[in-house]
């Protein structure tokens, strides 16, 4: 089949960027979407021309790499489904499709539909990980989980850092991410000896990266191809106030002059 691409052009952050119209005749309709990207850039260098730029890896729908935008849906609106394992038995014989990166000042763009997600490793870095000693593998056992929190804290887990949460909101609000990964470990046993400093640690450098605040408008969930729930959210708020009233001096929380 045969298709038209719109595909975003930037050389790099400083670049006004712009829509390039590409026609892509023969696409497999057994080709992943990457791949047919994959043979329009060879047919882009065999012309001289500069290939595509777009992030990926494992193709697997793991690694959270990939990700743009395809007719102003985050990985292409399929449900469940990130753009590597989006295939193109899903378009018709002549589409115009439009690609665009992520939108958010907190995701600068490094070259056409590739943007710098960086910003997420920094919340990471503040919060998102277990400090404390807790053992060998085989000791795992010795520590009972229940099964709700269990069952909660592998969904929270399955959050593979994406962006499309970032970049389906109206806000470009990082909340679903943060959330996700204070409620990952804040439902394990392991978790609870940091779990203020975390919340505390991983909200406040989503604030200082310039992702903007919440609405729960919903597109986050809608977009996330991992199916993160919105729920993840209200935790990670409960979590960043708690430990917000903890942290204010005796003084002032008994109102002492």
């Amino acid at each position: 089949m045969k298709l038209i691409l719109h595909v975003w052009r930037q050389k790099n952050a400083q670049d006004k960027g712009r829509l390039v119209r590409y026609e892509h005749p023969d696409v497999n309709q057994h080709m992943s979407f990457l791949e047919m990207l994959d043979v329009l850039n060879e047919k882009l260098i065999l012309k001289g021309e500069d290939p595509i730029a777009f992030d990926h890896d494992c193709r697997e729908g793991i690694c959270g790499m990939c990700g743009f935008m395809i007719n102003g849906k985050a990985h292409g609106g399929l449900p469940r489904t990130t753009v590597c394992q989006l295939h193109m038995r899903h378009f018709k014989d002549g589409d115009e499709l439009y690609l665009e990166p992520w939108r958010a000042s907190a995701f600068p763009i490094v070259k056409d539909l590739a943007v710098n997600r960086s910003s997420f490793d920094r919340i990471i870095a503040a919060g998102g990980f277990i400090s404390v000693p807790t053992g060998s593998a085989q000791d795992a056992n010795n520590l009972p989980v229940p099964k709700q929190d269990a069952d909660r804290a592998m969904d929270a887990a399955a959050c593979i850092g994406c962006g499309a949460c970032v970049a389906a909101c109206p806000n470009a609000s990082a909340a679903l991410f943060v959330g996700a990964k204070i409620s990952h470990l804040g439902h394990l046993p392991q978790g609870q000896p940091e779990r203020d400093r975390r919340a505390l640690g991983m909200v406040r450098q989503m604030n200082a990266e310039g992702f903007a605040n919440c609405t729960n408008i919903g597109e986050c969930e809608a977009a996330c191809p991992k199916d993160i729930k919105l729920e993840v959210i209200a935790r990670s708020n409960r979590d960043y106030l708690k430990a917000s009233f903890l942290e204010r001096p005796a003084s002032e929380i008994l109102g002492a002059g």
